[in-house]
């Protein structure tokens, strides 16, 4: 099976939950599972990886402040990231303009240094009346056949 780590943007504990989610599925279906909630770019392989990407926005369209430091030095790097897949989950309100920005960005930029995106991004709004776990769970059970 693959090996996928979890990359966590999160300011309120929200992401944590969708992602541990997300780990708990991955598990079940056979996959080996890295969580990261202080994520550290240098830390983190990248050759045959799945990275799922869990990340809120914040503010104005901000990264949380736990993953700043990780988009900073993936804006720096010259790293080819082609042998990564990438998956994208965006947790935002639609109440604001800058739904989801903080994970619509990362996957643009993840894209941009190489990544295959393996599934369009999943953008959870959570101004709707949802379980972004259960969503996030059945999100990737649909996605399986590409995992």
């Amino acid at each position: 099976m693959s090996s996928f780590q979890i990359i966590i943007g999160s300011m309120l504990g929200g992401s944590e939950y969708v992602a541990e989610a997300c780990e708990e599925t991955l598990t079940s279906l056979g996959h080996h599972v890295e969580l990261h909630f202080q994520p550290d770019f240098a830390q983190i392989p990248n050759e045959n990886q799945t990275w799922l990407i869990c990340t809120s926005t914040h503010g104005a369209g901000d990264y949380p402040d736990n993953i700043q430091e990780f988009v900073s030095d993936l804006k720096n790097t010259d790293q080819d990231l082609s042998s990564v897949k990438l998956l994208t989950i965006a947790i935002g309100d639609s109440n604001y303009d800058t739904f989801c920005y903080a994970g619509i960005n990362i996957n643009k930029l993840l894209l941009s240094k190489g990544c295959v995106e393996l599934s369009p991004l999943l953008t959870l709004d959570m101004s709707q009346d949802i379980d972004p776990e259960e969503l996030a769970q059945a999100w990737l059970s649909q996605n399986q056949d590409h995992l």
